[in-house]
Parts: structure tokens; sequence; C-alpha cells
């Protein structure tokens, strides 16, 4: 049975309400949208509940900062004291930590105080310095693989690849003859080993590559810049690395070396951040310290060909 014809008013109404829902729909079309680009420029700038991320990260790295100058001032036990404090604090703290980059950075920001507080505390076994680097860096390399492991960082992401080896390793020895040669002439150091035969060249070639180097690397660049560049961008993260690899050298006493290593690290962070290859700046970290301890002592900045 057909409905009977709607009285012309109603009619009218009906036409003027249908004109009415477009715009409506419209209009409720526009808030979502506004809703879904506010939300998805929230979760780029970072978590809602925390906004100030660079603050929270920020605080760790200047107590870190503060430290090493205690160091670089002479005032050992008051630095290990600032370290433990940082350290038990940032173990305290992040579990309550309810962002996930604040909580992985200050993860890995706890490394660099447990590096200093293992390098302040190792006693001597040997009378060769050389080998006192090997039980600072073998242990601290058990919490560096997990902390690296927790996080979930990819092969990429700490650069384990042996992509292009046979170019990098040429390439890092040139890097590391001509940053050795300026951090020499900054800090004048003397040798770790007796001579240049091949036996001693090669123990300090182990050494300074696959403990020194190898562990430092993964912290300074795989974890940390990895970290950073998600908080601060590219440059930050590099900065900022660059700027702790540095003012963790406050041991030598002297700024200008501070200054420089961290201009070291800008150049190694860059390698990193264009290669994504973790055994292009372990070389490059390593052969810098083989040509600084070892090489450069005993032929002196122009290498035996000056």
């Amino acid at each position: 049975m057909e409905n009977p014809e709607l009285p012309a008013e109603n009619r009218e109404n009906k036409s003027h309400k249908e004109t009415e829902n477009p715009d409506l729909a419209s209009l409720f079309e526009e808030k979502k949208a506004s809703f879904e680009t506010e939300k998805q420029e929230t979760t780029e700038s970072g978590n809602p509940e925390i906004r100030n991320k660079e603050i929270y990260v920020g605080i760790p790295i200047l107590a870190i900062a503060f430290a090493e100058m205690l160091i670089y001032s002479g005032r050992i036990k008051e630095a290990v004291w600032v370290h433990m404090v940082l350290l038990m604090g940032l173990s305290l703290s992040i579990p309550l930590m309810k962002n996930e980059e604040i909580r992985k950075t200050c993860q890995a920001l706890m490394l660099l105080p447990l590096l200093r507080l293992v390098n302040l505390s190792m006693p001597v076994f040997f009378d060769i310095t050389l080998y006192s680097f090997v039980f600072i860096y073998a242990p601290l390399a058990v919490p560096v693989a997990i902390t690296a492991v927790y996080q979930r960082l990819t092969l990429e992401e700490v650069g384990i690849t042996l992509r292009r080896i046979w170019l990098y390793f040429p390439f890092s020895v040139l890097i590391g003859a001509g940053l050795g040669v300026g951090e020499y002439m900054v800090i004048r150091t003397g040798y770790l080993i007796p001579d240049l035969s091949p036996l001693n060249l090669l123990k300090l070639t182990v050494v300074m590559v696959f403990f020194v180097g190898l562990v430092e690397e993964v912290i300074f660049r795989s974890v940390l810049q990895t970290r950073l560049n998600k908080i601060f961008g590219v440059w930050g993260g590099i900065l900022l690395s660059s700027m702790l690899f540095g003012v963790m050298h406050s041991g030598y006493g002297t700024s200008y070396e501070v200054l420089y290593t961290s201009f070291v690290g800008v150049i190694i962070g860059y390698m990193f951040y264009k290669t994504r290859s973790l055994p292009l700046i372990t070389l490059a970290h390593g052969f810098v310290n083989v040509f600084l301890f070892g090489v450069i002592p005993h032929l002196g900045p122009g290498l035996g060909l000056l």
C-alpha cells in the first residue's frame, strides 16, 4: 500500500533538513580530521603524558657533565659520589617512567656513570697499563650488551654489518692516523708499548679496537646517539653524544682534550649516521688510539715521514 502524499509544508521541511544534513556531516568530518591531526602531532612530538621530554633527559646529561668537571678539577671523591647517586637515582626512577623514549634514553645514559665508576675503581693487575684496559672494558661489555638487547635495537640500529668493510678498513686507518696526530698535539701522550715490534703492535691493536673502541662506540653511538636522535633530532643527538664523549675524557685535565675529543665524536658520530656501520667507527676509534698510544710516541707526529 502506497503512503499518502505529504502535505506541501512537510515536504518543504523535509527538503530543508536534507539540505542541512550535509552541512552537519561536513562539520563533523572537519572536527574529526582536526582531532586526528592534533593526535598525530602529539605523537610525533612525544607521548602526550610528557611533553617536555628534553628536560627530563637533560637533567641526567647535566649531572654527568657536572661529575666529569669535578674529575677535571681533581675532585675525584666528589665525582664518584655524584656518579653513584646518579646511577642509583636512574635505577630507581626508570621503572616509574611512562614515556618509553625517555626510559630507554635514561637506560643508555646509565652506562656512562657505570663506565666511569668501573674505570676509577679497577685495581691495577699489571705493570703494563695496556692490559688494564682489558679488565675495564671486558666487564662493561656485559651491561652494554644487555642494554642493547633489552631496548630491542635492531642490527641496523646497532650498526652490525660487514657491508663495504674492504673499503672502510683502509679508510679507518687514514682517519685514525689523522685524528691521532691531532690528539697527540693536544695532550702529548706516552706510549703503552715499549717498541713497534709486530707483536706489540698486534697487542695494542687488539686491545684498542676490540675492547676500547668496540665497547665505547656501542655505548656512545649505537645506543646513546640512536636514542638521543629520537628526542633531539639527528644533529641534536650527534652533538649531545659527542659532548658527552668529550667530557668523559676530563681525566686528562685539559679543556683542549675535552674539546678535541668532542670534535672527534662529531666526526665519528656523523660517519655512523651516514654509514650505519659499527665496524667502521670501531676501527676508526681503535686506530686513533693505536697511533696515539703506540705509533706517534715512538715515531713523532710526522710518523717517521717528516
